[in-house]
């Protein structure tokens, strides 16, 4: 059987027109699903009972589920998802002020290797239908709830796997959940993150893509960054200053930058210099990330590297943000989300 999520509005209405029904249930339906989330079909309390059950004869629910939770000293909440075929994510729920940000994969595994990323290791497994990272944001607001009193105000495509190497299940996930017809979240709560997909950030801006674009750089020397991150040789850097470049033309949208602390790799003066010069033909905001222990060998940088690396920007005017890690005690922190079975 199809899952219902899975077919076409026409497909619902037909389905419905063909067994007796009133074309205004397609719409009820659709709220259930995609306003409410529901996971199933006996939670659909205005429609009627025999349309309930001629629904369940005849489509399934693929739903993922939390099969476990853990929870941070400093509020923070993991999340592992058991999806449909027995594969697992894991999501993160991130508590701060007013705001709760849910960190959300789009790929079981990821592909790229990254050396300082656990999730690397795992491999590339198979991307995520929009139905399963809708469920994330779902299941993770639900949650929200329920430990932090509040929904969730920000999402972050920034779990397990690169978003723009599952461009139509993420853009379809991204339209569902910014929706009126579905949990409303405003565009410009949603932010992207790439590793640096040249074409993939061309087609966001032939797209208009309205969420922020976060570039996880975390090296400006592009033969250092190659053998760390072997992405780079596909997607040089003229190639990726092009592409965002060119995204910024088309959508006047300013380029975060996101630049893991390595201590006695990336965190000289030096290095410091050459991400300006990346910087040079694209506005940004730079994040420098604390880096978050996994079985790599790499150690964060000493606070006295940073400070002179952020005292180095500043003075070329650069708006440089320091992003200490939080959930670093159940290993929900960035680059720390793998399953290790």
């Amino acid at each position: 059987m199809n899952d219902i999520r899975q077919i076409s509005a026409q497909e619902l209405t037909d389905f419905l027109l063909q067994n007796g029904e009133k074309k205004f249930r397609q719409k009820q339906i659709e709220e259930w699903l995609w306003k409410k989330g529901v996971g199933s079909f006996d939670e659909m309390t205005n429609v009627p009972a025999a349309l309930r059950q001629k629904l369940q004869e005849n489509f399934t629910f693929l739903h993922a589920e939390i099969a476990m939770k853990v929870q941070s000293s400093d509020g923070t909440a993991k999340f592992l998802f058991a999806l449909h075929d027995g594969k697992q994510v894991e999501g993160v729920l991130i508590p701060s002020g007013q705001r709760v940000t849910a960190c959300i994969s789009s790929q079981v595994g990821c592909a790229l290797k990254c050396a300082f990323c656990a999730t690397g290791t795992m491999g590339f497994i198979r991307n995520l239908h929009f139905t399963e990272i809708f469920d994330q944001f779902i299941l993770m607001n639900n949650q929200a709830e329920k430990l932090y009193n509040q929904n969730i105000t920000n999402i972050v495509y920034m779990g397990m796997g690169e978003p723009l190497m599952n461009y139509d299940n993420v853009m379809e996930s991204i339209r569902l959940i910014t929706s009126p017809s579905g949990p409303g979240l405003s565009p410009s709560r949603i932010t992207l993150s790439t590793v640096g997909i040249t074409h993939g950030i061309k087609r966001l801006a032939d797209d208009g893509f309205k969420p922020d674009v976060a570039l996880s750089l975390h090296c400006a020397d592009e033969l250092k960054r190659t053998l760390r991150m072997p992405v780079t040789k596909h997607h040089n850097f003229a190639q990726l200053q092009e592409a965002l470049a060119y995204l910024h033309e088309k959508t006047g949208k300013r380029i975060t930058i996101e630049y893991l602390m390595l201590k006695d790799w990336n965190d000289s003066v030096e290095d410091a210099r050459k991400l300006f010069r990346f910087c040079l033909p694209f506005p940004v905001k730079i994040n420098l990330i604390e880096y978050n222990a996994t079985e790599s060998g790499y150690e964060k940088s000493p606070e006295e590297n940073v400070k002179r690396f952020v005292d180095f920007l500043e003075s070329k005017n650069m708006v440089v943000n320091i992003r200490h890690s939080r959930g670093k005690d159940i290993d929900a922190a960035c680059g720390q989300l793998v399953r290790k079975k």
